[in-house]
Order: structure tokens, then C-alpha cells, then sequence
């Protein structure tokens, strides 16, 4: 959808999407790989046979093929969106909106396969009693990065010109200016 300016609006969904893809990745890479606490569904079949490793391992790669289409739809939606015209955003909404996704899959993630479905926890290389506090640390986190990400899109969205209510009328390219240098 176009501004009265004809200008696009921010494609916040590009942005929930590189999100959750890089949240993904994150969790993916540090969690699964380089500090190996968990796999996809190590809850439920352990990776402690050359077996279980591999399915294991199929698993974090279905996990990590499905990040990577967030990736890519989010930089679909982005490029859509602004190869049309020259467009200044403020990297605000961009970093907000991203922050938002990566909060968004940690608590859909930790939600889902941490407590509904118990495939995996955040650390299973504590003592099994200790796992909950991980869980809900990682919860926490995730929500703590949807509201920053919040509280960041909405401060990015006042100073991108064209994307403030029209309540706010119109201001001249130098007071734009003055907003974008301050």
C-alpha cells in the first residue's frame, strides 16, 4: 500500500520475517550446534546413538530449511517494497520490526517445543529439574525482545518521513531533514 506521497509504506512484515528466521538461526546455530544443549527433538529421541544423531540431525536441518524461507520471504517482501521508488525508512522500524520476529519465534519456539510438545529444552545438559528455568528464561527473553523491538519500530516509525499518522500534517522536506541528522 502507497502513502498519499506515493511513496510505500515500511513492509513490517519483512521485517518479522528476517526476524524469525535470524531467530531461528540463532537458536539453531548456538543452541544446537556450538553449544550442543539441544536438538530438535533430543527430548524425545535422545542423541546419545550414531541413530538418534542422525535423526537428530535431519530434524535441526528441516528446522534450519524452514529459517532460511523466513529469510528469504523477508527479503522478498523488502525488496518488493522498495525497489520501487527511493524510499528513507529510518533503520529503526527495520531493527524494531526484526527484534519483534526473533521475539516473536522465541516464544512461539519455547511455547510450542520447550512446553506443549516437550521435543526439546532450552539446556538439557543440566540436571533435568533445572530445565524449566531455562524454559521460561527463554520465554522471557523472547518477550522482552518483542516489546524492545516494539517500543523500537514505533520511535523509527516517527521519524520516517510519510509514515507518521496524516493527523500529524504535513512537514517540509527540511524538518524531515532536521529529524533524520537528530
Amino acid at each position: 500500500m502507497a502513502l498519499p506521497n506515493g511513496k510505500p509504506h515500511f513492509p513490517f512484515w519483512a521485517g518479522i520475517l528476517f526476524g524469525l528466521g535470524l531467530g531461528g538461526f540463532f537458536d539453531g546455530i548456538l543452541l544446537h550446534q556450538v553449544l550442543q544443549w539441544h536438538h530438535m527433538i533430543s527430548s524425545t529421541d535422545p542423541a546419545d546413538t550414531v541413530e538418534g544423531l542422525r535423526l537428530n540431525t535431519f530434524w535441526d536441518g528441516i528446522f534450519h530449511a524452514s529459517t532460511y524461507i523466513f529469510v528469504v520471504l523477508g527479503l522478498i517482501l523488502l525488496w518488493r517494497k522498495a525497489h520501487v521508488a527511493h524510499v528513507w525508512w529510518s533503520g529503526k522500524m527495520l531493527s524494531g520490526s526484526m527484534l519483534m520476529g526473533f521475539g516473536v519465534f522465541n516464544l512461539v519456539e519455547g511455547l510450542v517445543n520447550h512446553h506443549l510438545l516437550g521435543i526439546h529444552h532450552v539446556n538439557e545438559t543440566v540436571p533435568g529439574t533445572h530445565w524449566v528455568y531455562w524454559d521460561v528464561g527463554f520465554l522471557i527473553w523472547g518477550a522482552a525482545m518483542l516489546a524492545a523491538g516494539y517500543f523500537i519500530f514505533w520511535r523509527g516509525k516517527r521519524q520516517s518521513p510519510g509514515e507518521q499518522p496524516s493527523s500529524l500534517g504535513q512537514q517540509s522536506e527540511e524538518g524531515g531533514a532536521a529529524r533524520r541528522l537528530a
